[in-house]
């Protein structure tokens, strides 16, 4: 059994950046990949969708984007590339198609069993994403016969939908997507809405992730907010990179036709899905946040001394509710499929530790979970707002390796 410092699971950006820190740290590892290096990004995306950030963004320890485009939004082929390019670029010990079957305390460290033989190391990372599964509710089982039901997952292109209607559970990033690109393709859609994160895609004639970035917005720490838990559980922006680089929200995809109705609360019987009658409130809570967002950069653009610089500032029109969105929509004769665009969770059935709560989440806190040695990287929020960008994966690293090394030192010590 080969036995080293560090096992990494996982050769995503958190993965790379967490060997490329360790590297720097002279601390041995392996990187284990159940598939290839971004593995994730190049087999569980559909084929229109693009990064949510700017390239000039897309930063690793070591490592920048360095193409003709540092505005636009990587395509998953450019991000498969670019992460592969970063895992040669940092010599990362990558043992890919090495499938993780269990990990387990042993002694003072842990062994890590795979499809290819085990590894015995005193600190373990786990590195293997938060999108593993996608939120599925229980409601889905209630669908009629004869109506598609499906995940963002399992989704490509509109094509591979049958004509006719499609009802569009969640109305974060993905949901407004996959709204747009569905209601283009001709099929009617309708768009169930319930917490959401209004955002602009330019603001002041900048990337609203330049001014989240430049005023340190997405800087902020874990242990700085009143409400952690609350935190990593907000939805994701409501942004698309396009090549336009287009808002797309509420108002954008009514303007083309996508009916809104509230959050999604059931199924009955006869195949009749019921919605909350909270759309208004849900959208005068999203503009309100967004106002004060916006007031927040405004503040921070005076103190550096840029309104001379940029467009002045500017107030977004509020959302559009309409004032009779239906409450119930009978399932069969309007509607083909259901997408549930209802988020993503981790999944270790390979985690044979006592370190998942009641919910199958890793306990931690900022990463350092309670059992000696064994780290959590990509999670949202784990350390910073930015953790769940690539961007944040370098700094989340440097903390944790750091943290590494001393526990290293103080195990070198009692041995």
């Amino acid at each position: 059994m080969p036995s080293v410092t560090t096992v990494i699971i996982g050769a995503g950006q958190t993965g790379l950046a967490m060997s490329k820190c360790l590297t720097e740290r002279s601390i041995d590892h392996v990187v284990l990949e159940r598939g290839d290096v971004a593995n994730s990004w190049a087999t569980g995306r559909w084929d229109s969708l693009r990064l949510l950030t700017p390239n000039w963004q897309s930063r690793l320890p070591g490592y920048r984007y360095d193409g003709a485009d540092p505005d636009g939004y990587m395509t998953m082929p450019e991000v498969v590339a670019y992460l592969r390019g970063y895992a040669s670029a940092i010599t990362a010990p990558v043992e890919p198609h090495t499938e993780v079957t269990s990990v387990r305390a042993a002694g003072d460290g842990y062994v890590v069993t795979t499809t290819n033989g085990e590894w015995r190391a005193p600190t373990v990372v786990i590195a293997s994403g938060p999108y593993n599964r996608p939120t599925v509710p229980e409601m889905a089982a209630a669908v009629p016969e004869g109506i598609a039901s499906i995940t963002p997952a399992e989704y490509r292109n509109p094509s591979q939908l049958a004509d006719g209607g499609v009802l569009v559970v969640g109305a974060a990033a993905t949901g407004v997507q996959l709204a747009e690109e569905i209601h283009r393709s001709g099929r009617p859609v309708t768009l169930s809405v319930g917490f959401h994160v209004r955002m602009p895609r330019l603001y002041r004639g900048l990337d609203i992730m330049w001014w989240l970035d430049a005023a340190g917005v997405l800087d902020e720490r874990f242990d700085e907010v009143d409400d952690i838990v609350r935190a990593r559980n907000v939805a994701s922006f409501q942004l698309v990179g396009s090549p336009g680089r287009a808002t797309i929200d509420l108002n954008a995809l009514q303007a083309i036709g996508v009916h809104v109705v509230g959050r999604m609360g059931g199924i009955t019987p006869d195949g009749t899905a019921q919605f909350s009658g909270s759309l208004l409130n849900s959208c005068t809570l999203a503009d309100l946040k967004l106002a004060r967002l916006l007031g927040t950069i405004d503040e921070w653009a005076t103190g550096a001394g840029l309104d001379d610089e940029v467009e002045p500032p500017e107030r977004f029109a509020p959302t559009e509710v309409p004032e009779s969105a239906p409450l119930m929509l009978r399932l069969a004769g309007h509607v083909k499929t259901v997408i549930w665009a209802t988020g993503y969770r981790p999944e270790y059935p390979w985690l044979d530790l006592p370190v998942l709560d009641a919910k199958g989440y890793v306990r931690h806190d900022g990463g350092v979970t309670p059992l000696p040695g064994l780290y959590l990287m990509s999670a949202a929020f784990l350390r910073r707002r930015k953790s769940s960008f690539i961007d944040g994966a370098g700094q989340d690293a440097a903390d944790l390796s750091a943290h590494m090394a001393g526990y290293l030192d103080e195990l070198a010590t009692v041995r």
